[in-house]
This record gives C-alpha cells, sequence and structure tokens, in this order.
C-alpha cells in the first residue's frame, strides 16, 4: 500500500509543470503515487510533463496519468484523483506551484508518529519574477498558527486565522471517503470536491478538520504557492460574471449547511464575513452593496472577528454604508502594490 498519494491536476501550466513535475519525482519518500488528472488542457501541458517523467524511470510504476474528455474544472479534477487514490494519505499539489524535497516524508512521520487524521505545514509565497522585477522573483515564509486539538483548529479555519488550502495538508484517505455522506447544497456532485463549482472549492477542508479526531502541525515550510498576478481577487474582478459569485455562493453553503448547530454560532458568522471580504477590496459600488447584502445575519459578529483591525474597520464602514473610506483604501493598496 502506498504511504502517500499525490493528485495533480493539469491545466493550461505549460510554464510551470517541468519545475511542479520535478519537485516531486524527487520527494525522499518512496512508497508514494503520484496522480496526474490532465483536465483537457489545450496547451503543451502534457508533453512536457511527459518529458520529464522519462527522467525518472525509477518512478515509472509510481505514476498515473487520467485524461478527461472535456475540461470539467479544478474540483472534478481533484475528485478524478481520489477516487482513483490508493494511499493512506492524499496529498493535493497544484501544476503550477512545487514542493521541498522532504515535504512529504516529513509530514507522513508527523502523521505516523502523531496518529493524525491531518497534518498541517508552513509554506512559502513566492512571487513570481515578472511581478516582483527580479530575475529569482520573491519568498515569504507563511507561518500556521498551533492548535492543540481539530475544534480549536475548525474554529481558525472558520475565523480565517488559518487558511483553507489544499496544498499543504496530508490528510488521511478515509476521511476524505466519509464526506461522500455529506449532501451537497442545492444537489450537485456527491465528490468530496463540489464538481461545477469552482471559486472556493478550498473550503471542503473545513469539512475534514470537522471531520478530524487528531491533528498535527509540522512547523517547517515544505510547500511553494507561487502568485502569478498581483491581486488575486481584483484581478479575477475585472472579469468576474454572475456564474463567479453563483460558485462562491454554492460552496460557502455547502459549508454552512454542514456545520449549522454543530460550530458556536460566532464561528459560523466569523465564516460568513470571511466570505465576503473580499467585496471591500473593490473600488465598485456593486461589490459593497453585494457584501451588505450576503449574509446581513452575520454583522452583528464584527467585532468578535479575529481579523486585523483594519479589517474590521473596513467591515464596519460597510455595514454603515460609508462606501468612501472602502474606496480610497483599495486605491492606496492598488498604488503601493504599483
Amino acid at each position: 500500500m502506498n504511504k502517500v498519494s499525490v493528485i495533480i491536476p493539469i491545466f493550461r501550466v505549460e510554464a510551470f509543470i517541468e519545475r511542479c513535475a520535478r519537485s516531486l519525482m524527487e520527494q525522499t519518500l518512496g512508497e508514494a503515487e503520484f496522480i496526474f488528472v490532465d483536465d483537457c488542457s489545450p496547451d503543451g501541458s502534457m508533453t512536457i510533463l511527459e518529458r520529464v517523467l522519462s527522467d525518472y524511470p525509477q518512478r515509472q510504476g509510481q505514476v498515473r496519468i487520467f485524461h478527461h474528455q472535456e475540461n470539467r474544472g479544478l474540483p472534478a479534477a481533484r475528485n478524478t484523483g481520489l477516487a482513483a487514490a490508493t494511499g493512506e494519505y492524499i496529498f493535493h499539489c497544484d501544476s503550477d506551484d512545487y514542493m521541498e524535497r522532504h515535504a512529504l516524508e516529513s509530514m507522513y512521520q508527523t502523521a505516523i508518529r502523531q496518529d493524525a487524521d491531518i497534518v498541517y505545514t508552513d509554506w512559502y509565497f513566492d512571487v513570481s519574477p515578472a511581478l516582483s522585477h527580479t530575475a529569482a522573483g520573491r519568498s515569504r515564509y507563511m507561518h500556521c498558527p498551533a492548535y492543540a486539538n481539530p475544534r480549536e483548529a475548525l474554529s481558525g479555519l472558520l475565523h480565517g486565522t488559518m487558511k483553507f488550502n489544499v496544498w499543504n495538508k496530508l490528510v488521511r484517505r478515509s476521511l476524505y471517503q466519509s464526506l461522500h455522506e455529506v449532501p451537497p447544497a442545492g444537489g450537485g456532485s456527491k465528490g468530496p470536491f463540489p464538481e461545477g463549482h469552482s471559486m472556493g472549492e478550498d473550503m471542503t477542508m473545513i469539512l475534514l478538520f470537522a471531520k478530524a479526531q487528531r491533528i498535527a502541525y509540522l512547523p517547517k515550510a515544505t510547500y511553494h504557492y507561487v502568485r502569478q498576478n498581483e491581486n488575486a481577487f481584483t484581478a479575477t474582478r475585472r472579469t468576474a460574471t454572475e456564474g463567479f459569485y453563483d460558485d462562491l455562493s454554492y460552496n460557502a453553503q455547502r459549508i454552512i449547511t454542514a456545520l449549522e448547530g454543530t460550530v458556536p454560532a460566532v464561528d459560523l458568522a466569523c465564516f460568513k464575513l470571511n466570505v465576503k471580504y473580499p467585496f471591500l477590496i473593490s473600488t465598485h459600488r456593486e461589490d459593497y452593496e453585494r457584501w451588505q447584502q450576503w449574509f446581513p445575519e452575520a454583522n452583528k459578529f464584527i467585532h468578535c472577528h479575529r481579523v486585523s483591525r483594519r479589517a474590521r474597520l473596513l467591515e464596519q464602514c460597510a455595514s454603515r454604508h460609508l462606501f468612501l473610506p472602502l474606496r480610497l483604501h483599495c486605491h492606496l493598496l492598488q498604488r503601493l502594490q504599483g
């Protein structure tokens, strides 16, 4: 039995897949399988991947490649990988990112030593050379908070003091299998990840922490998350469609439906505040109005929200219809980033 199954969705990553694949093939953990899911990528990603894999004949029996006949989105690609996985633990690696050589081995050893359902780690936030204006780019070490148990960690995820990204967390496969019991909000895919609803699909990690019995924190950065654009939300906002907001709403409601009545009301309210907070990092009045329309019942918990003083101030301005400070704040951010 493989110790770890690594799932790597592939779509339009020809500029990054070589670095990602080499970082996986050179992992020090021997008993691992690598499941690449081609989500009908229209570029040369798969050609590059096959060339790179040929350099690692010793890994040939540990690599599996699946092809979607049509582009189905990131959640579907993750589900395809999960359905094929045989490892005791699951790790998701995005194909434009990469890993430290000892990443899988360090996480797996921690999981076994502490009998943990989930191991989460620190990570690197890398800014691509094109954005940092340097040949090597920039890299920042990102610390995660330490939690004593899954309940504390779940509260941290809902308040936003820990990120629910899939890519710095090793999860027992049986925990993913238990999510098939969670009914999706409004129908749809019954897989662990919400097929057809990409925006916010990482929220699935919240459901996993809600089911975990034991967790472990590895205070070591093992993963490089590579940012390709300067401001992910505002870049998306320029091309956002109603489908973008529908997907975000679907994924948020999926979490709310699953957790309602099982976690403190303040934690769930703060999760709702986190979901709509990006609408405040905008110069568009319609985003501010959307913030007011989404989960208005959560606004009375702004003073409990474990975020920065600046973020709480923005939320208070929005709740009082004070839009000018929001617009000025966003303009200032844009100037600093420029």
